[in-house]
């Protein structure tokens, strides 16, 4: 799950001053603003010095590493090209409420005649903040209650604490936040956290507390994710109903695993995208920094997505997994691969359970005319054509409406046909 959160800026202009004026108000016989604003643009210039104001706790030092192409302009546009740059970036940090960029002509002793002065003028954000949101997941809404404290020591650090309490699952995590100086994409985060969940479709309720820390880098086009992870599970049974596999899964587990995660994203929108790709691989290691599992999980997402005609969007994307259980003892139902539902193989119930074996599942659809494809064995497929809706709520959620008609449907299968509902963040 996840909550995405928009704020609104007015960036500088990027490709030259506005001046104010439309085709039909020039006097083309007197081309004296063209000429003033072409030696304006062209002249060259020199960034004398860069002035940050409205500084409290913030440290300078890591200010220098965002503003420090400004001095590297060469002519007027170029000052205020990088300076919308340094702008943007520092709002990046996190730190600020607001930035504003003031460009003048040099002062003081050492001014030069084509010497500029920048200036920053920054409201930090207060100490501390709350927040009151909603979060929607696959299926699944929360009310989500936040407390931050910016900018703890100075150099972007951040400190929160988070409470969702959902129809499904309630969590709360404490996570500090530290990103390079000069290098936002490559931070460093420690979570502490507790959540409790429940799965309906298996009669299964679970409750993981656990502590993590993740290293978050970019190589080329690539960002990477590198994050050891420790938890302490327990597993329980929802009603007296319970099937004797779940009975027999119930208890507590110590897992400890080291995973990798690489993202390529195009997308123009992780929502509702219109054109771009997405690839995902995530690996996983268990057992070897100790715990009581031990298992090597891979997995992957792979999404294409091409603008058609008359504003039509063509649509393909690919899921796919294994687990292989490491020594002796069989894989646990929390670490299993489950599909189903409105936001994967549409027209059958919610998590239909593949366990122990490699799993994939496919779909393509034009417009939302759709067919997708349960992949349960080499000779016997799982699958459903849907015809339906989708509405875009912002960039916080998706919400489909489909008709289902499974086919191919196995003994065993939870099926759901005709309408069917889906809301969320992530869909097949």
């Amino acid at each position: 799950m996840g909550t995405v959160h928009a704020r609104s800026l007015d960036p500088l202009p990027m490709q030259g001053p506005e001046l104010g004026l439309q085709a039909d108000d020039m006097d083309l016989g007197e081309p004296e603003h063209e000429e003033k604003q072409e030696v304006l643009e062209n002249k060259d210039v020199v960034v004398q010095h860069v002035h940050i104001g409205g500084l409290g706790r913030t440290k300078e030092d890591i200010l220098t590493y965002e503003i420090a192409d400004v001095f590297r302009a060469k002519n007027l546009i170029d000052v205020m090209k990088k300076s919308h740059e340094a702008r943007q970036r520092l709002l990046r940090l996190g730190i600020f409420r607001n930035v504003e960029v003031v460009i003048d002509t040099a002062e003081g002793a050492d001014a030069l005649p084509n010497g500029l002065d920048v200036t920053f003028e920054v409201k930090e954000l207060r100490r501390m903040t709350g927040s009151y949101n909603t979060m929607v997941g696959n299926n699944e809404g929360s009310m989500v209650l936040g407390l931050k404290l910016p900018n703890v020591f100075g150099r972007a650090e951040k400190l929160t604490f988070q409470f969702s309490y959902g129809t499904k699952e309630t969590s709360y995590g404490l996570s500090f936040f530290k990103p390079q100086p000069g290098h936002f994409e490559r931070n460093f985060s420690i979570n502490l956290y507790k959540v409790t969940g429940q799965f309906p479709w298996s009669s299964l309720r679970e409750t993981d507390r656990g502590v993590s820390t993740e290293f978050s880098f970019p190589i080329w086009r690539t960002n990477h994710t590198l994050k050891w992870e420790g938890v302490w599970r327990e597993l329980g049974c929802l009603a007296r109903t319970s099937s004797f596999a779940v009975r027999e899964e119930s208890g507590h587990s110590l897992k400890s695993s080291l995973s990798h995660t690489m993202v390529i994203d195009t997308r123009n929108s992780t929502i509702l995208p219109r054109k771009g790709a997405l690839l995902k691989i995530n690996q996983e290691l268990a057992g070897y920094t100790g715990g009581d599992v031990s298992f090597l999980k891979e997995d992957f997402e792979i999404q294409l997505n091409k603008t058609l005609f008359w504003d039509s969007v063509l649509s393909t994307s690919l899921w796919g997994g294994m687990l292989l259980p490491l020594g002796d003892k069989p894989s646990s139902i929390a670490d299993r691969f489950y599909l189903g539902g409105p936001t994967s193989v549409r027209g059958f119930s919610m998590c239909i359970g593949l366990e122990g074996q490699a799993e994939a599942a496919s779909e393509n659809f034009l417009g939302h005319i759709s067919s997708s494809m349960l992949q349960r064995s080499y000779f016997s497929p799982s699958f459903t054509y849907n015809s339906g809706i989708v509405l875009r709520l912002g960039n916080i959620a998706r919400l489909e409406l489909n008709y289902c008609i499974p086919m191919g449907v196995r003994s065993g299968d939870r099926i759901c046909d005709g309408v069917q509902f889906g809301a969320g963040i992530r869909f097949l």
